[in-house]
């Protein structure tokens, strides 16, 4: 079936928390409510003016998603609950694009948001299939399984494959990771802000080889949101054009037999990611050489690695070639995961892929001056889930123009904060969150003292 035609869908506000490390300390419905408001400040809207909500998130009990939108407001619009596996931010992107480009909504406010348990990924349920059990099976019969976290030898399996069949070298991985912790000095919301050689990268503990401790990412808690909204709708509020990001393009795939294919780079992911970059970047009439930024689903540096010949960022089997001619960092062919990306922005499920999208957006308006690329039009989101699914967006500004770096005082004004959201990680006021919370239908019972706990952490 020939696609239908989209109408334009604008991303006009992003907010996230602070990525943290998962000690319990913080409860979802603080990180779901800090990040939606600060979604919805940044759009300069109120909650009455949502026709629908997405939550995101994979560690939680069933409808966790309207105990958090109840917060701002108990409106009774449709709130969806999406789970995903790590691309389920994304997913909830993409829902909520289609809902607004098809004409169902105005207004979607997406919301995502983990509290997860320390340490590597685990299965809670053990009385039934595991929904990537059948990659597991290929795997062990290809390499077998090792007493490594399952995730880490899945992506470890899928380098050494690109190693022994491209000429990869274990440093090229470790490159990749020093250069994502060097970007998170940067941005204020990561997890890690700390700098390593590429020497203490290679020598720290070996997880699953190629993949050491410092080229894999961490289990984290933290929250992101993005305000959704029609052409109409930014039409009505002609003030805020400069900061609407159009979502140009965005593709979700899946997984085809080719999964199955005895590859342990197929086993995670490289022929959904090839497929939704494809689709993606022809909904946006681009190619990948427009695109002066990348958020790249950088679980694992092996990942990285495999992704960027996936999205055609380099020919066939030359990404190392990338890694070794600095071409993933400042002054290279691409800027990948200025954020820090996945490895040291860290790595809560259901909030990974608005982070991104809140990265990009603040790139593309020119408010991410202490990390920016001079010239940039068009920026890519790739964002995956095993088991599978694959989201890639692409996004450039409203006006169709390169950004230019915004100074932070310009910004304070323009978003009546006062400050930079993009390079500084402030709260809000009691008076802001009045502002923003429904006129119409709010409830203190729903909201209980979440908003104490979050301003205190303030």
């Amino acid at each position: 079936m020939a696609p239908k035609e989209m109408a334009p869908v604008y991303v006009l506000g992003v907010g996230m928390t602070k990525f943290i490390k998962p000690r319990g300390k913080v409860d979802y419905t603080e990180l779901g409510f800090e990040a939606g408001i600060k979604a919805m400040l940044d759009a300069q809207i109120n909650y009455d003016q949502v026709d629908q909500g997405v939550a995101c998130y994979c560690y939680g009990d069933s409808t966790c998603g309207q105990r958090v939108f109840y917060q701002f407001g108990m409106t009774q619009i449709p709130i969806y609950n999406v789970n995903n596996n790590c691309s389920t931010g994304s997913t909830g992107l993409f829902m909520g694009r289609n809902a607004i480009g098809y004409g169902q909504s105005d207004c979607v406010l997406v919301v995502g948001f983990e509290k997860m348990s320390a340490g590597s990924l685990q299965n809670f349920f053990q009385d039934r299939e595991n929904p990537i059990g059948t990659s597991n099976l290929v795997m062990a019969e290809t390499r077998g399984i090792a007493k490594a976290p399952g995730a880490a030898q899945l992506f470890g399996n899928a380098g050494r494959e690109y190693m022994e069949k491209y000429g990869a070298k274990s440093e090229d991985f470790a490159e990749i990771a020093r250069v994502n912790h060097l970007h998170s000095k940067n941005n204020p919301y990561s997890q890690f802000q700390d700098q390593y050689t590429l020497d203490q990268i290679s020598k720290s503990t070996m997880i699953h080889a190629p993949l050491t401790k410092l080229q894999c990412c961490p289990t984290s808690d933290g929250a992101a949101a993005a305000v959704l909204v029609s052409q109409a709708f930014l039409d009505a509020r002609p003030h805020l054009k400069s900061q609407a990001v159009l979502m140009a393009g965005q593709a979700m795939a899946t997984d085809s037999p080719n999964l199955f294919n005895k590859s342990d780079i197929e086993l995670v992911g490289y022929g959904m990611g090839q497929r939704a970059a494809a689709d993606a970047l022809a909904q946006a009439h681009a190619r990948i050489d427009d695109v002066s930024v990348v958020e790249l689903h950088d679980c694992f540096s092996a990942n990285e690695m495999v992704t960027i010949d996936a999205l055609g960022m380099s020919a066939p089997g030359k990404a190392h070639e990338l890694v070794r001619n600095g071409d993933l960092t400042y002054g290279g062919k691409f800027l990948v995961n200025p954020s820090g990306g996945l490895i040291s922005k860290g790595h809560p499920l259901g909030a990974t892929g608005l982070a991104q999208c809140a990265e990009l957006v603040w790139h593309l308006r020119g408010w991410a001056n202490n990390r920016s690329v001079p010239g940039t039009r068009m920026c890519l989101q790739h964002n995956l889930g095993l088991g599978g699914a694959a989201v890639v967006g692409v996004y450039r500004r409203a006006d169709g123009q390169e950004a230019k770096d915004v100074s932070n005082e310009e910004v304070g004004k323009l978003n009546k904060l006062g400050y930079n959201p993009a390079v500084e990680a402030k709260g809000f006021t009691k008076a802001q969150v009045d502002a923003t919370r429904s006129k119409r239908a709010r409830s203190a019972w729903a909201i209980q003292d979440t908003e104490e706990k979050v301003e205190a952490r303030f």
